[in-house]
């Protein structure tokens, strides 16, 4: 290296320009002889460590150089230098130490394909040749340099630039004697225009409490697993046919501590978990616990993809939140958020002063709903970054499935957009064909790493084949959640009674379809914010009323084919919208009307986990039959549902006030029957009509195309449900 190239180079050392700081730093042989050069700004003296060799001070007084025989000295040296207050620092030197990173994990990240790559980029602890430090590693291809910066180096981008890997766009640098808990960030100079950025670590697993935005070193996870019976039997377990009820829960509301402080992780496994368990869920579903900086959000705007929000604790302690739910029986759901990013400065935004994780083209890469960002799915390195998250939670969190947010808005390039604010593709349509390609690799990948996992869909559309295989053609989503069902019941109840034999087939027409997809029935967060009213508040009626249409609407969701989703609060009755910056009101339960409303649930519950034909054929006609779907001038509808070894249960709903007396339904064949639920009863918050008190013979006389038939009282606004004692034909 001539002269004047040495002195550049010292000068964008200097200047934190240069995007190779160990062909000038670290150790070099030169001449025969051993180079040492270190950039220390601020120092006034600096030498090394083993030998006491005197480094001289350069002429721009920030590099320090030693020459001579380095023969005895070791690969990894320690420097020790004193600045201008006397105060003296030690440290090995990082520019000692060759790339960590290999070759095969370079080229599959490329590939879009590094489901592990979690493991390779952020900051994690490493020994190399020996000595204990912290690797860190980003992916930041428009940069002109990158530098690790934080209290251990006074948040100078000066000090520790980054190595990088080739034409990769990969950074990296191990920090010898790095510490876990130590805050950082990136410091990126964009190679075209010089901008200067300070970003968080999309890989990081750690994060400090909001409003601080800095990345933290975690620590190697500590937690000990006590699940390995519930892991092993969730590889083999066979989901469809059997009951899965999902308690929604959003930790920083759902309940506090005495102070009005936030639970811990900790301390809300032990609540939620003993309250789940009482109540009868199967699964809680968190909304997003991935680390956000706004609660208002919910959580929706993630910033940390591989870290549970510090808000509740640190890593470990949300480890110990799943670990005790699956102890306990109860399974782990995510609500994980692909769709979109924030614009938040310190987050994936522009990361390296370019449209890097996002379309620079706002046609492709924003949504103007949210405020936030699409990611974009046809390059392979945010494949990778997405693929990494989602088997991370699912693997090293032992998390049990994602719910994944806003499917819908992923499919389709002019959602939410009007004409001329949204580009087709290459055949003129208006299908995302990346994201569809990405969602496919997505559901094949975590299947393959994870076995046993469930992938849900948040899905509004009638895009086909959501829920099925993708080598027929499907996205490869275990479940979608069934929107229309919700919907088209939601406003069915909101009408008052009088009026609901106008719109019978909102009732009936979700079986038109129920079977097209594997659904899930949910009734979740999003129907009781934004002006929509509580469950409860939704229901037209005088106070009484309300508490009926509610009890028969939960009666209907848990003998409708499909799996269960109910929002926390909901299962009381809560009686303002959901606030997600107080608490629920668990006062109400002091109220005899919302005690009856969640013991009716949890009866619901019980009744769905114990008689398998709710539950053994949820996705297809084999579990379902109508009995009477027609009688829309009385508002009545029933139905069978049926198991595999002859089990069968018949609903009927009177959804108008008006009890109905002797009112005939056909049934299958003789025997006896008799009520085992009925919403209308007195411990629910009834009037306690209905036939608990009767034995119920079926008469041969036929009746609705069946050779038997029976004669019920309906209470008013209620639901029953009615089994067999001795069937016979």
């Amino acid at each position: 290296m001539s002269q004047n190239s040495f002195a550049d180079a010292l000068r964008r050392i200097a200047e934190a320009r240069h995007h190779d700081p160990f062909s000038v730093l670290g150790r070099h042989a030169e001449g025969g002889e051993t180079v040492v050069r270190a950039f220390l700004p601020g120092v006034v003296e600096a030498r090394i460590v083993e030998g006491g060799r005197v480094m001289a001070r350069e002429p721009d007084g920030a590099h320090f150089e030693w020459r001579g025989n380095g023969g005895d000295l070791p690969p990894h040296y320690s420097l020790i230098w004193r600045d201008a207050q006397g105060r003296e620092y030690c440290a090995r030197d990082p520019y000692t130490f060759l790339p960590q990173i290999g070759d095969l994990d370079l080229h599959l990240f490329a590939e879009g394909r590094h489901f592990h790559a979690c493991n390779v980029f952020g900051a994690h602890e490493r020994e190399v040749d020996g000595v204990p430090g912290v690797l860190f590693a980003v992916w930041a291809p428009n940069a002109g340099r990158v530098s690790v910066v934080g209290d251990f180096n006074a948040w100078d981008g000066r000090r520790y630039p980054m190595r990088v890997r080739g034409d990769s766009g990969i950074w990296e640098l191990f920090i010898p004697d790095l510490e876990p808990g130590q805050i950082y960030k990136y410091e990126i100079r964009n190679r075209d225009s010089g901008e200067i950025l300070l970003k968080a670590d999309p890989y990081g697993q750690q994060c400090e409490l909001r409003p601080c935005t800095g990345s933290v070193v975690p620590r190697r996870a500590a937690h000990v697993w006590g699940d390995d019976d519930w892991m092993n039997r969730r590889r083999q377990h066979d989901w469809q046919h059997q009951p899965m009820s999902v308690y929604e829960v959003h930790l920083g509301s759902w309940q506090r501590d005495a102070e009005g402080e936030f639970l811990d992780y900790r301390e809300a496994a032990h609540r939620l978990v003993d309250y789940v368990r009482d109540m009868g869920f199967t699964h809680v579903e968190l909304l997003p616990i991935t680390e956000h900086p706004y609660d208002p959000s919910w959580g929706y705007q993630v910033t940390g993809y591989f870290a549970p929000t510090s808000r509740f604790g640190d890593p470990d302690d949300f480890r110990y939140f799943v670990d005790h739910c699956h102890r306990n029986g109860v399974g782990v759901l995510l609500d994980w958020v692909p769709a979109h990013f924030p614009k938040d400065a310190h987050g994936l935004a522009r990361f390296d002063g370019t449209a890097l994780f996002e379309h620079a083209d706002p046609r492709l890469g924003e949504h103007k709903d949210w405020s936030t960002l699409i990611f974009n799915y046809g390059r392979n390195e945010v494949k990778s970054f997405l693929l990494s998250s989602a088997i991370f939670w699912l693997e090293q969190m032992h998390i049990d499935g994602l719910r994944v947010d806003a499917v819908a808005s992923m499919l389709y390039l002019d959602y939410s957009r009007q004409e001329g604010e949204w580009i087709p593709n290459a055949h003129g349509g208006r299908e995302n064909l990346v994201a569809i390609d990405f969602l496919r690799e997505l559901n094949v990948a975590v299947h393959q790493q994870c076995p046993g996992i469930l992938m849900i869909a948040e899905e509004s559309t009638a895009w086909p084949q959501v829920s099925r295989p993708t080598y027929v053609g499907g996205l490869g989503f275990d479940i979608k959640w069934n929107m229309g069902w919700m919907n088209d019941t939601l406003r069915y109840m909101g009408h008052e009674p009088i009026y609901r034999h106008y719109h019978h087939s909102m009732l009936t027409f979700s079986m038109l379809y129920c079977f097209t997809e594997n659904f899930m029935l949910p009734f979740s967060h999003d129907e009781v914010v934004h002006g929509k009213r509580s469950l409860l508040y939704r229901m037209p009626g005088d106070e009484w009323q309300q508490h009926a249409n509610l009890r028969a609407l939960y009666a209907y969701q848990f003998t409708h084919p499909g799996k269960k989703l109910l929002f926390m609060g909901s299962e009381f009755g809560q009686g303002r919208e959901w606030d997600s910056a107080g608490i629920l009101d668990w006062y109400v339960l002091d109220y005899p009307l919302h005690q009856g409303m969640q013991r009716l649930v949890r009866d619901l519950n019980q009744l769905y986990r114990t008689e398998p034909a709710l539950y053994r054929h949820e996705f297809d006609w084999k579990g379902f039959e109508w009995i009477d779907c027609n009688d829309a001038q009385q508002s009545v509808i029933s139905y069978l549902r049926k198991g595999d070894e002859g089990e069968q249960l018949a609903v009927v709903l009177n959804l108008t006030p008006v009890p109905r007396y002797g009112y005939r339904i056909g049934v299958p064949c003789g025997g006896y029957y008799r009520e085992v639920l009925n919403t209308d009863a007195a411990v629910y918050g009834g009037s306690n009509t209905g036939n608990a008190s009767r034995r119920l013979q079926a008469e041969e006389m036929g009746w609705m195309g069946r050779s038997h038939s029976l004669v019920l009282t309906l209470p008013p606004l209620a639901a029953i449900v009615l089994t067999h004692a001795g069937w016979h034909p």
